[in-house]
Order: structure tokens, then sequence, then C-alpha cells
């Protein structure tokens, strides 16, 4: 088990800290400490890519340090300019307002905010920041930056250097307002350390340089590594687009999935980032997946270890049902396992390719709509040949028609060509 002083070590050995600011180990090892991170409302969930950060935070308060989680109704009407293209999109401020409602609920899940003495805080910095005059700022936190060190962030430069884009002085002032943010809180929560994605460095200094010119007190910045996948392809992505921590954007079985599919080169890191297992219990797992890598064990811990975390139990449970069912002995043990109208509609909301609304045919018709077949000759041939089957029962006919009738609780139709090629047709 972590203790204060031995958090950083752990952090060390799962690949966790990118950069710090000087002292940090000595400062943690002095003394319990409370420590935040800040996540912007961009949209209204946060995605996998928020995942490291908050984990951390929660490794924090297990190992006996408090945790504040941010959430920026005032930095999210600004819009961080770090090592973006091009100027955000202004949000209107309801709805701003409602997406820092969502992001509280779902970050309070990762931390526990009823454990003494360490118990986990959650704020808004629209709360200390909008009865703040733009004279007051200016005088106050703009007069303890210059222009020099703020263009020279690597994070605005970058901006700066792109022909065509620049950045506007209201992104600009972006690191002004963390940095504000940093010293409201040392101040008001003696919080001493800031975390946050390796990305942010400029903006996470911007509060210590702050905090040293304004109280002459320490402060510290730890900065979690961006996750990166071995074969140069973005982490979190998909063909069906971004994994996100809402299950009504991303059902719990395309988040399962995403995490069962990871390739082989990847699989310890990520179990190093995301699972609270011991480091000796990861190391000792994935030697015995290079022994027999096709029992895809150390996969499997990913999968079930993540997806408890984010969903919990009963979602993994479901998740790995659907599994089994789509991919598993299902098919060969003569056991029926039918699936539930839920698991249909995590199947329908991102699982399988999907047709919606429709109404009835078929068999052949709908091999060939689904982009099982490439024409009716073949679906034909696919049915005579014995590799058809429609909810879970092989298709004998051609003749076999689908409608309400013969549909999984009168909607869903799963259709499955050989071994795991699959569609799904809902009626509306």
């Amino acid at each position: 088990m972590t203790t204060p002083a031995s958090i950083f070590s752990d952090l060390q050995a799962r690949g966790l800290i990118a950069q710090t600011t000087n002292g940090i180990e000595a400062h943690l090892n002095e003394a319990p400490r409370t420590l935040y991170c800040g996540f912007d409302p961009t949209a209204d969930s946060l995605h996998i890519g928020s995942l490291i950060p908050l984990l951390t935070l929660r490794r924090f308060q297990q190992a006996g340090h408090t945790p504040i989680i941010l959430v920026g109704g005032a930095t999210g009407m600004i819009g961080d300019p770090s090592f973006k293209a091009q100027e955000r999109k202004l949000n209107d401020t309801a709805t701003i307002r409602g997406w820092v409602e969502k992001l509280q609920t779902q970050t309070s899940r990762f931390v526990d905010f009823d454990t003494q003495p360490n118990a986990a805080r959650a704020v808004n910095n629209y709360d200390w920041t909008h009865t703040m005059d733009v004279l007051t700022f200016l005088r106050d936190v703009g007069k303890h930056f210059t222009v020099n060190n703020l263009i020279a962030k690597e994070a605005i430069k970058s901006r700066l250097e792109r022909d065509g884009a620049g950045i506007s002085f209201t992104e600009f002032t972006y690191p002004l307002l963390q940095g504000l943010d940093f010293k409201h809180l040392i101040e008001h929560h003696t919080c001493t350390i800031q975390l946050g994605g390796s990305d942010q460095w400029g903006n996470m200094t911007a509060g210590t340089e702050l905090i040293r010119k304004t109280l002459g007190a320490e402060a510290h910045v730890i900065t979690v590594p961006l996750v990166t996948k071995a074969d140069g392809t973005k982490f979190g992505k998909t063909e069906s687009g971004t994994i996100w921590l809402d299950a009504t954007k991303t059902s719990p079985y395309a988040f399962y999935q995403f995490w069962l599919n990871t390739a082989d080169a990847d699989v310890e890191k990520f179990l190093l980032y995301f699972s609270f297992r011991s480091v000796e219990a990861i190391k000792t797992i994935c030697e015995e997946h290079k022994e027999n890598p096709g029992l895809r064990k150390a996969q499997r811990m990913l999968a079930s270890d993540v997806t408890c975390l984010v969903h919990g139990e009963d979602a993994f449970t479901t998740a790995e049902r659907i599994s089994e069912y789509l991919f598993g002995s299902h098919w060969t043990d003569g056991e029926k396992k039918d699936l539930s109208a839920e698991d249909y509609a995590q199947l329908a909301q991102d699982g399988l390719p999907t047709t919606t609304s429709f109404t009835e045919g078929s068999i052949i018709e709908a091999l060939t709509s689904a982009g099982l077949a490439q024409s009716n000759r073949q679906a034909r041939e696919f049915v005579e040949n014995g590799a058809v089957t429609h909810n879970g029962e092989s298709v004998q006919t051609t003749d076999h028609q689908l409608s309400t009738n013969n549909a999984a609780f009168g909607r869903y139709h799963l259709l499955r060509r050989g071994k795991k090629n699959y569609a799904l047709l809902v009626h509306a």
C-alpha cells in the first residue's frame, strides 16, 4: 500500500511522472499534501484521455493526500490554447453551466468525498472569478507576467509560429486565469500541488510564478504523460469515434471492447497507467501473457479493471456477458445464452454495425442490406452453407423472413455470418 511519502516512487514505477518542479519529492515526504487537477467543460462528458489525471488524483488520495477536483466554469468560457491548431469555439454560458454540472458528477466518482481526514473536495473556478472586474485582474494578476515570458511558453509559441493562425488576446490570457486558480486554492485550501497533463506545463507553471511573486510561498507542479500507442495511432479514438466516460455516449460494452482490443505492445504500459493492481502483480501477469498471448490474460485484466472503475462491476459483468455471447462458447457448447433488452440496446448504440428503422424482409435482403453479403447470390450461398444465424439460431432456408414476430423483444434481429461477422437490424 502506498503512503504519503511513497506515492512518488509508485508513480515513477508506473511511468506516470512526465515533469515536476524541483523539490517535489521532498515536499511530498514532509507531510500529507493537498493537490488539485482542473478539467474544463469542453463537452458534456470527459473522454478516456482524462482518465490518467483522474486516477492519479485517486492514487494520491489512497496514499493519504487530499485531492481537489476543479471544473473550470470560468476557464471553459475562454478556451485553453495549448497546442491547439486554431481558436476554440466559444460556447454560451448556459451550455457551459450544464456541462460543468455533468462533469462535476462524472469526476466525483473517482475520488472519495467522505473519507477522513483527507476527504476530496470539488470546486468551480467561476465562483472566484465572475465577480473580479477587469482592472483588478490586470493589476493583481496581469502585472506579474511579462508578454515575453508568455510567448516563450511552448503552447502559445506554437500558435504564434503557425502561419495564418495566431492567437486571440482571450486565449492569450488563459495561463493567467489558471495561475489565479492555483493562487486561490493555496490561499483558501492550502493546496500546494497542481496535477495535469504534460501539455499543460506552461499553464501550470504560471501558477507557481504567480504564487511566488505575490505570496512568497512554495508551490509545485506534477505532469503526467499524454497517452500514446505503440503503432502511432491516437489513443482513445476508434472507427466509431471518441471513447467517452459517459455510458450514454460510449456504451459499457464498447468501452470494455476498446480495452480488450489493446495491442500486446501497449498492454503492460496501460495496465501500469490505469490499473490499481501493484506494479509487481502487473509485471507477473504480463510475463504470463508473453508465454501465451492467445489467451489475452493481460488484456482481459485491463478491460475488467478499467470498466469496473469507470462503469461499475454490474456494467463490467454485462459487457463480459455480451462479449461471451458474440465471440465465446455460446456458438459451440450447445447451451442457450440469451441477451437482455438492455444488452441489445448497447449493441444498437455503438456495439455493432446497426440498421435502424428496419421494417421486415427476407434473410437474403437483410444480409445484403446489412453488408454481410455483397449480392443476393452470395447471401443465398452463405445460408445454404449453414454460415448464417439469426438471434442465435441457425438459418435453415433462404425463405426465412424477419419481422417483429421473430425479433428479440419485438425489435432486434442479430445476424451473424461466419464466426465473427455481425450486424444488427432494429425495428423503429
